[in-house]
């Protein structure tokens, strides 16, 4: 076959392009498939005790049981896909639940609003009793407050001691961390002596070992040299108190404006991570404080505000491919009726039904906030409350359970025919499209929404799934 380039030329070019593609894979290594947390749950330094996450876990399901004691209250509560076609009576709920635990799946070919409902509810009831908090983050800065240095200097301990005891009694969450104080010039000082503290306490009760997925979150970061300068200090802890080499990893909470964009004119949130040398595990989103920098007023501070949803793509393609996940912000009403039972009495009727509407357009608020950011690839927020938390894995299940039927026949069908394009439906599905829902499954199956027998069902083996890359699985199958 004759050829114009010489070989010396193509080669030249080889050189240049393998040279490029590996600087590129060192910058965009891809995303982890390690757990990502859903949620993770901010809490007053003060308050925690090693029986934290047990606690609030109870205080979840009663407030789950009082507020909507069966899958049909809650699937309205929610305004669940077919919520409106649930029964209302007793008698017509006790036999369409003792259809679904006797044969869930003919009822969900049936009557699919009911088995959505009910799964969703049951796990959640499930999620609750086994592992009712993902990541739980001790708070030392606006979950906390501004307190004489005396009173902190001894939170920091006690939390620290605190820390050690569910260490050693196996009952923290599966991540944990500290959030210290900003570095601004008014909190700088008492930010690096509450790090300080509680470390060195944590290593004197450990023997310098750690929780597992221990982080350090440092808030309304907005210069480089704030992270740089973290990363320097936890360098300095990590080394003189004894912890493994790069155990003390950091997260970035983007709060500001200027962590967006700086006064250059940059994109700053790729500086931000930089300047933590390896040690940036998540950059997280603070809704209202950021809505705040953009001088919004307080009545138009929300979840869903346009300027949110920018700052909030800019931190996505800011990050993807790099292994540093992303978070969402917190729903700041709280799920709490205006009245509470007096001791050794009981609420009246109305003082209930009160309690149960605000309860009730919280719990709509937080859910519908969660969807918002489930759409736009935010797979983890803030619960603020133990009354959010059953609305938190309620979003979750629903979000990848009512997509879940339509995603597994596009996907078996794509996988029925490897290498062409498919449609099903009235969807043409591409190669992009066909990542896209392996990024369905993943995420998924992560959070514990999706079975591992309802992913193999799709036709895709566990291997192919953990691939992370549906033009390998393309290939691959192509091959054979």
């Amino acid at each position: 076959m004759k050829l114009t380039l010489t070989h010396d030329e193509v080669q030249s070019y080889y050189k240049i392009l393998s040279d490029s593609n590996a600087v590129f894979k060192a910058d965009y290594p891809a995303d982890s498939s390690a757990r990502q947390p859903v949620h993770t749950v901010y809490g007053g330094a003060n308050l925690f005790k090693s029986g934290f996450v047990a606690k609030l876990g109870e205080n979840a399901l009663k407030t789950l049981e009082t507020y909507a004691p069966n899958f049909a209250v809650f699937a309205r509560v929610l305004d669940l896909p077919g919520a409106s076609t649930l029964p209302a009576t007793s008698l017509e709920l006790t036999s369409l639940n003792a259809a679904l635990q006797a044969n869930a799946e003919q009822v969900r070919q049936a009557y699919p609003a009911a088995w959505l409902a009910y799964t969703v509810y049951n796990r959640v009831l499930k999620k609750l009793k086994t592992e009712p908090i993902e990541d739980n983050r001790i708070d030392f800065e606006d979950g906390y407050g501004n307190r004489p240095d005396s009173e902190e200097d001894d939170h920091a301990i006690a939390a620290a001691e605190e820390v050690a005891k569910g260490m050693a009694e196996n009952t923290l969450s599966p991540f944990i961390g500290i959030r210290v104080k900003t570095f601004s010039n008014e909190c700088k000082a008492r930010s690096i002596r509450t790090l300080d503290i509680f470390l060195t306490r944590l290593a004197e009760k450990t023997g310098a070992k750690l929780p597992q997925n221990f982080i350090v979150t440092l808030p309304k970061v907005v210069t480089p040299a704030q992270v740089s300068t973290f990363v320097d200090i936890l360098e300095k802890l990590e080394t003189r108190l004894g912890f493994a080499k790069d155990s003390l990893r950091m997260e970035i909470m983007v709060e500001t404006t200027q962590s967006i964009i700086n006064h250059k004119g940059e994109n700053t949130v790729p500086l931000l991570v930089a300047a933590a040398k390896g040690r940036c595990r998540s950059a997280v989103f603070g809704t209202y404080d950021y809505t705040a920098s953009c001088n919004i007023t307080a009545a138009y501070q929300s979840h869903t505000h346009p300027a949110c949803d920018f700052a909030r793509h800019v931190m996505q393609v800011s990050l993807a491919g790099t292994g540093v996940t992303i978070s969402d912000g917190a729903t700041t009403i709280m799920p709490i009726g205006p009245h509470k039972a007096p001791k050794d009495g009981v609420l009246t009727a109305l003082q209930m039904d009160e309690n149960r509407v605000v309860v009730h357009r919280a719990w709509k608020l937080h859910f519908d906030n969660i969807m918002h950011s489930l759409r736009h690839a935010y797979y983890q927020g803030w619960d603020l409350n133990p009354a959010q938390l059953p609305i938190r894995y309620a979003a979750i299940d629903t979000f990848f359970l009512s997509g879940l039927q339509d995603a597994s026949a596009r996907l078996n069908a794509f996988l029925n025919k490897a290498a062409q394009a498919t449609l099903v439906g009235n969807t043409f599905d591409d190669a992009a499209t066909g990542q896209g829902l392996l990024n369905f499954f993943l995420r998924g199956m992560a959070c514990g929404a999706i079975t591992e027998q309802e992913v193999l069902a799709t036709g895709i083996t566990l291997d192919e799934l953990r691939s992370r890359s549906f033009v390998q699985i393309v290939n691959n199958r192509t091959k054979k």
